[in-house]
């Protein structure tokens, strides 16, 4: 194959609001973080281990404008797009880098208040519902339950 590909597809919880920067023109991008996890057992303890990883989301435009309409903090979300790095100069003076995913797609999961029902019908806290909003215009987003066993840290 001699072409190359740079593409990124995650499933995780929001840790923030969406962040909006409008632009002259009518142009915007939202922002947030995404949480994954990754659980697993240590063989010396034999305790349960979590851990996170923490993803920047840059959205544009209308898209932008759709999650920050209908996404808030904890909701599950899958976003597919690009990875882009980034540097620029601190106030301090020194030259700062960062990775960020530029969002191509995505599709509410659920919301951090139909986490909480489910949990508590199985019997673990859980949150309330809010209406799935579609990911484009014209085309709905289709329900997919959430995990049952979320190890979140907020």
């Amino acid at each position: 194959m001699s072409g190359t590909l740079n593409k990124v597809m995650l499933i995780g919880h929001l840790g923030d609001e969406v962040k909006m920067h409008y632009f002259e023109g009518g142009g915007s991008i939202g922002r947030f973080p995404i949480a994954t996890n990754e659980t697993y057992t240590s063989k010396q303890t034999g305790e349960r281990v979590t851990n996170t990883d923490w993803h920047n989301i840059v959205v544009r435009n209308k898209a932008a404008e759709i999650c920050e309409k209908y996404l808030s903090k904890g909701d599950k979300v899958y976003v597919e797009g690009r990875l882009k790095n980034r540097q620029w100069q601190g106030e301090d003076g020194n030259t700062r880098y960062t990775t960020e995913v530029h969002v191509q797609d995505f599709t509410f999961l659920s919301t951090k208040k139909e986490s909480m029902a489910n949990a508590q019908s199985s019997g673990q806290p859980q949150q309330p519902v809010q209406p799935q909003a579609p990911t484009k215009a014209t085309e709905p987003t289709a329900a997919v339950e959430p995990e049952q066993d979320d190890d979140l840290p907020f």
